[in-house]
């Protein structure tokens, strides 16, 4: 496992983490199949490990306390986020900071996130969704301070909605923030416009997540792909959004080298920047965790594919179901 630089943090991590969203939902044998994987990406080197509270209502963060307590004398990173409170995914213009995040509010889920995690002190506090104006108040910057001297967090950081990586600029200008989240993959480069550039100048880490643009970038879907009732899936791959999606993805998959897979490439695509400090690809099982720690080993793309992948940038504007 390769790592890089964490921002200012100066934390060591691995260009791959693991994204712990898919692990909410408890039953007997999920959480032993989830277990199962996470103990192997710690043995394959991954240290860091994205959860929040709204996964399964606090579930997943109790999971990866269950890792933590089993590596005691190992360094790994864990990172998790407050839910809004008003439990509006995207965010939406307008809305006021109190409505979202007040002080009480957080300082009650963190609490609620370190007993979860079993731990005193959480290494990365995020914001789950993020408007930069809420910058305009100075409430959060006081209650970020107060929960850093305290103990209660080592660093704070945001996660940015879909496809609104200017959304996050000023908070990086600011100083406030630690680390960014955001979605960057092969269809989606926006990031590279305005937002990974200040980070770097700003010495801000970059958590890139969504890697395979909601499986897409994996290469299974089909126009007739559906998914159980009630999965969000549905909703996201609305017809009109599967068709162009598919569309795309074949267009991809002439340009995948001799014996790689579309999913090695999405990894690799956005391991190629120097930008990023780690990658967080959702991994329900041993297998994905093989697979992506893999496509970390195999190092960055040639610079002849990067320039044939630009090619295919996707710029989308939020929806409803694109949160």
């Amino acid at each position: 496992m390769r790592h890089r630089t964490f921002g200012r943090l100066g934390w060591q991590v691995g260009e791959v983490g693991y994204g712990m969203w898919g692990m909410g939902e408890w039953t007997w044998s999920n959480d032993k199949r989830s277990m199962a994987a996470l103990q192997l990406s710690v043995a394959k080197g991954v240290n860091f490990f994205d959860t929040a509270q709204s996964y399964g209502d606090g579930h997943s963060e109790q999971l990866l306390g269950m890792l933590l307590a089993g590596h005691r004398g190992q360094r790994v990173v864990a990172t998790t986020k407050v839910p809004p409170k008003n439990r509006q995914w995207p965010s939406r213009r307008g809305v006021p900071f109190a409505e979202a995040f007040p002080r009480a509010y957080v300082r009650e889920y963190v609490d609620i996130s370190r007993a979860n995690l079993g731990v005193d002190t959480i290494d990365l506090l995020q914001l789950h969704v993020w408007e930069d104006s809420w910058l305009d108040r100075g409430e959060l910057s006081q209650t970020i301070a107060e929960l850093k001297r305290e103990g209660s967090i080592r660093a704070f950081g945001i996660s940015l909605n879909r496809w609104e990586p200017w959304n996050g600029i000023r908070a990086v200008k600011s100083g406030l923030v630690d680390a960014v989240q955001v979605i960057y993959n092969i269809f989606e480069q926006a990031p590279e416009d305005e937002l990974l550039p200040v980070c770097r100048e700003n010495n801000v880490a970059v958590i890139a997540r969504v890697p395979f643009d909601e499986g897409s970038l994996i290469g299974n879907l089909t126009r007739g792909s559906s998914w159980p009732e009630g999965d969000w899936r549905n909703t996201y791959f609305a017809p009109e959004n599967l068709d162009a999606t598919v569309s795309r993805v074949d267009a991809l998959k002439p340009l995948v080298p001799v014996g790689m897979t579309l999913a090695e490439m999405a990894v690799r695509f956005i391991l190629s920047n120097p930008d990023v400090s780690t990658v967080i690809p959702g991994m329900r099982n041993t297998d994905h965790v093989l697979s992506n720690t893999a496509a970390c080993d195999a190092g960055p793309l040639s610079p002849e594919l990067l320039a044939r992948l630009r090619a295919h940038r996707w710029d989308r504007k939020p929806t409803d179901r694109s949160h």
